[in-house]
């Protein structure tokens, strides 16, 4: 397959699926690419940099930057003669955070795995061949793991990227391994030999390890969950020191509080789903916890809130499957 060709499916088409419209793909397919290097709105890059981030030639970056200016989707930095993330996308990705109340819940249930343990506890979205933070918590004493939201992850060396492809249907999950060798052959290399045994300890067990991938001293522990919203698997996944959790403890100590979270979020994710992403719930004001009242007050109210929407994620119900094809297994 030509390099036309790959690029245009990662984004689902071959060239025959859009006669004439091809190019118009690519462009677009491109744009992406390039929005892609920016990682968080402080990020700063020239057209060298961003050609070298997503391997396209510097005077088809600079034709896309130049476009994307116009478009609100960069501002360009005279003194520094680079870029950075502008208004237009800002606003655009503000848009997609509605349904807040969620996730101030699902981070509220992190925090409290991650200090119970304590660890990092991230819940992260799939981006071609990375993760990327839409929520974590963190244990005070936590070491070695500093993700925050929009932080970006690799698939291959971490156990969230071994827990997504792992859950994807085999003929998906082969497909993304062999579009990885092409783009990232070393990364396809530390996720292929693994993926079988991924795969059977996922369909017994609930979810998969990696232990020393992305750090010698880090061992991680990650379980995926189907997102109605996304139409993809999201993943929880946390971080401890391998010197404090060898691959035993995460199977004693850490499997049982991160499988309760993944119940939690899950039935969050299939029975809150068209009531909160609707914007449905933003408009229900939090209750106010009056200043003088103690942390423990605090938690309760939380607690009542989530017992709430885990109620009404009960009465809706499991999702019903999906049909072959969509990387559900």
């Amino acid at each position: 397959m030509g390099r036309r060709s790959e690029r245009l499916s990662r984004v689902g088409m071959l060239p025959g699926d859009m006669t004439g419209e091809g190019d118009v793909i690519q462009v677009v397919s491109r744009a992406f690419d390039v929005l892609r290097c920016f990682e968080g709105h402080e990020a700063r890059l020239g057209n060298l940099e961003i050609s070298n981030r997503c391997g396209l030639p510097r005077s088809t970056v600079s034709r896309l930057t130049h476009t994307l200016t116009r478009m609100g989707q960069l501002v360009y930095l005279p003194r520094d003669q680079k870029y950075r993330i502008g208004p237009s996308a800002v606003a655009m990705s503000t848009s997609m955070t509605r349904g807040l109340q969620l996730r101030n819940l699902i981070r509220q249930r992190l925090q409290d795995v991650a200090e119970q343990l304590p660890g990092t506890v991230g819940f992260v979205i799939p981006d071609q061949f990375h993760l990327v933070y839409l929520e974590f918590g963190r244990a005070a004493n936590a070491l070695g793991l500093h993700e925050t939201t929009g932080s970006r992850i690799s698939m291959a060396s971490t156990a969230a990227g071994h827990a997504y492809v792992a859950a994807l249907e085999p003929e998906v999950g082969d497909a993304l391994l062999v579009e990885m060798e092409r783009e990232m052959p070393e990364a396809a290399q530390a996720l292929r030999p693994r993926l079988a045994a991924n795969r059977l300890h996922l369909k017994e067990h609930g979810y998969v390890t990696a232990c020393g991938l992305w750090s010698a001293h880090i061992n991680g522990l990650a379980l995926p969950l189907w997102s109605p919203q996304y139409q993809t698997y999201v993943v929880l996944t946390i971080g401890l020191l391998s010197a404090m959790y060898d691959e035993t403890r995460l199977h004693d100590e850490v499997a049982g509080p991160m499988l309760e979270l993944g119940r939690t979020v899950g039935a969050l994710l299939q029975g809150a789903e068209a009531e909160i992403f609707n914007g449905r719930m933003d408009r229900k004001p939090l209750p106010v916890t009056p200043k003088n009242n103690h942390k423990n007050t605090d938690k309760i109210t939380r607690t009542e809130e989530l017992n709430g929407l885990e109620a009404r994620a009960r009465r809706t119900g499991p999702a019903g499957s999906l049909r072959a094809g969509d990387g559900r297994r």
